[in-house]
């Protein structure tokens, strides 16, 4: 199936994880952001305090799980995990125990991080250097929403934690791992920090750090971390102090404070060494010689590296500049990158109307500039400030798409407005005038639609860890969450592809479209982007192809004949009744059925080079995973699923599609 893909293939950053260079490459594996977090903190940490809230779920039930089987950390202790009566007293959790010297870890997002606000204060000002992990999640306001958004974090901004960034499911293992590091080394409390759903639900190729690896940069907790509560060495934590003494521990804590920016750069050095994956505390892209640079922290910095490469092929001196860090806030590092420019505009999933100045990162860069301009703060004395815009987008998880990122570069190209939006109508956002498609060259893209699930999201998982860790590609698979367990639609998504996927945003060409619901196909436009050549596999009851091609709607057979498209079915309703004797898993075994259909209708299995066996083998390991604690039966069903999905599916025949319908759709 061909694409239409117009970008080039998009390099990573540095990355010089090859065996042959560096002590730790890395285990290359699938998983979505939590699970990478999850790998780490359970071999590293002795215990979790969390109750969590989405979209830290997922990270906390991995730790439970793991405390649950038995699971020993790297030094053989027993993880312990506690899930009290709120975020509040979970966060209390964590103060006990790091007080006691344990190291200790949680997981949390939205209200619930802002519910520990009180005890965050204490963590830091008792100098307690756990690690809290964190899907960045919209604030409620003036509705509820459990997807991405920087409202919670900057909210705890002026706790005295550092804070760093990951852009994606590799990203959020390794900055939890850097951060631990650099905890413990200034005794100061860190949040790692991924982008919600977009991140901590979203599967990729990853390598996961091997447990040598952590052993030796961690180390064991006992010979890093005090037991400030042992009987043998007393002291005082916690009391009460008025005018005389408050402000002298407050300043002093100074001391602390101005090692965090040394501890970092230290961890950042030293993980590179050791794995060559390459942090820092600001990630500058083609900056050297850009005129206009977006900045920005979380996903979407990766969509706006993928476009700043399609601008700069347009002729566009573009630039983007990835914050890793927002505390220590790196003032100094932000002015050196952006300096040059002519102007830069800064990007933010937060809106703070009442503020005059710009969101968090606007105003603290726009201080570092005020800095420079006076000579302050140690900062290098610069000249001129180069024009400044801000805006905000991804409010929610609203989509950040390429479009976004060069309407962002268009409005400083031709001296636009100071503050915009992207993604909405509204008199603020940016029009799009240009939204090329950025996957890499030669990616294979599914878009799935269903109504309540019926097992698809899970099954887009499968499929994405097969296509990595059986057919050795570079994948990304999420699924547009939303109201899916009320009975509502289901989006989900899938690239493969033969280097990293930057774009984070839902996909506008696809090369197979599945319809787990032929609902969609009276509810909707199912087909919208479909790439000419691609295919459609559907639902269907009925065995007679004539029958299937009555039944779809005759704008979408119009479609389908301009397009060329090829039409495949299979009843996965009957097959996962008939399978399955495990009541709970029929629903979910029929989206499984959907895999047998994709190892048939693309060139993977084939072109890998591998026997029927390995195939077969990776399917099973693939499948044990996500069904293995549900029993053996429950893998050998699914099994069979994926089986017959394979050799039952059948073609809609073009003669049939290019015959002549009558107006109601049916074939003379």
């Amino acid at each position: 199936m061909a694409t239409d893909t117009i970008a080039r293939t998009v390099d990573r950053p540095r990355d010089d994880s090859s065996e042959a260079s560096v002590p730790y490459p890395g285990i290359p594996t699938t998983c979505d952001g939590a699970e990478n977090v999850v790998w780490v903190e359970t071999r590293i940490s002795q215990g979790s305090g969390a109750f969590p809230i989405t979209s830290s779920t997922t990270m906390g039930g991995g730790f439970d799980s793991a405390a649950a089987a038995g699971t020993p950390n790297l030094w053989g202790d027993q993880l312990v995990f506690v899930e009290p009566e709120s975020e509040h007293s979970s966060a209390t959790f964590c103060e006990g125990f790091a007080l006691a010297g344990g190291r200790v870890t949680n997981f949390t997002s939205g209200q619930g991080l802002v519910l520990m606000k009180e005890v965050l204060y204490t963590l830091s000002g008792k100098r307690l250097p756990v690690v809290f992990n964190i899907g960045a999640r919209a604030l409620t306001s003036h509705s509820l929403n459990v997807h991405a958004g920087h409202d919670d974090v900057m909210s705890v901004a002026d706790c005295g934690w550092g804070m760093l960034f990951a852009r994606n499911a590799q990203e959020a293992g390794d900055l939890c791992l850097i951060a631990r590091r650099a905890a413990e080394a200034c005794a100061t409390p860190f949040f790692s920090i991924q982008d919600g759903f977009l991140t901590t639900h979203t599967v990729e190729s990853v390598r996961h750090c091997e447990p040598e690896l952590m052993r030796e940069f961690v180390g064991r907790p006992e010979e890093k971390l005090m037991n400030l509560m042992d009987p043998a060495n007393p002291l005082m934590s916690g009391v009460v102090q008025n005018q005389d003494s408050y402000m002298k521990g407050k300043i002093a804590q100074r001391w602390y404070y101005d090692r965090v920016a040394p501890a970092l750069t230290e961890a950042f050095d030293e993980f590179r060494r050791q794995t060559g994956r390459s942090y820092d505390f600001v990630g500058p892209y083609r900056c050297d010689d850009a005129e206009y640079i977006l900045v920005g922290m979380g996903s979407y910095m990766e969509t706006a590296q993928a476009t700043v490469d399609y601008l700069r092929d347009k002729g566009v001196r573009a630039g983007c500049l990835n914050l890793y860090c927002f505390r220590p806030f790196p003032g100094e590092r932000i002015v050196q990158a952006l300096k040059h420019c002519t102007a830069f505009s800064v990007l933010e999933r937060m809106d703070d109307p009442l503020s005059t100045t710009g969101n968090h990162l606007t105003r603290e860069i726009k201080a570092a500039f005020c800095d420079a301009m006076l000579g302050q703060n140690g900062s290098e004395r610069i000249d001129r400030i180069p024009r400044i815009y801000s805006g905000c987008g991804g409010l929610g998880s609203r989509d950040v798409r390429p479009g976004d990122v060069i309407a962002i570069f268009d409005n400083m190209i031709h001296e636009g407005q100071d503050y915009f939006c992207v993604g909405v109508n509204h008199p603020l956002a940016l029009a799009i005038t240009d939204n090329p498609d950025l996957r890499p060259s030669g990616a294979f893209s599914m878009r799935g639609h269903s109504v309540g699930g019926f097992g698809s999201v899970t099954t887009n998982k499968v499929i994405a860890t097969i296509a990595g860790q059986v057919f050795g590609k570079d994948v990304q698979a999420y699924p547009k969450y939303g109201s899916e367990k009320k009975g509502l639609p289901t989006t989900y998504y899938l690239t493969i592809a033969d280097s990293h996927i930057f774009t984070h945003s839902e996909l506008e060409r696809v090369d197979l479209a599945v319809l787990n619901d032929t609902n969609a196909l009276f509810s909707g436009n199912p087909l919208h982007g479909m790439v000419d050549g691609g295919a459609i596999f559907m639902q269907s009851p009925y065995a007679n192809p004539s029958d299937v091609w009555a039944r779809i709607p005759l704008q979408h057979q119009q479609t389908i004949r301009r397009k060329n498209l090829r039409i495949y079915y299979i009843d996965m309703v009957r097959i996962a009744r008939e399978v399955t004797a495990i009541a709970d898993l029929e629903m979910r075994m029929q989206g499984i059925v959907l895999l047998g259909a994709f190892l048939k209708l693309t060139p993977y299995a084939r072109t890998s080079g591998m026997s029927d066996e390995q195939v077969h083998a990776g399917v099973e390991a693939a499948l044990r995973k996500y069904f293995g604690k549900r029993g053996e039966q429950a893998v050998q069903d699914n099994l069979t699923c994926v089986k017959r999905g394979y050799n039952e599916m059948r073609e809609v025949l073009p003669e049939l599609i290019n015959a002549t319908p009558t107006a109601n759709g049916q074939i003379h």
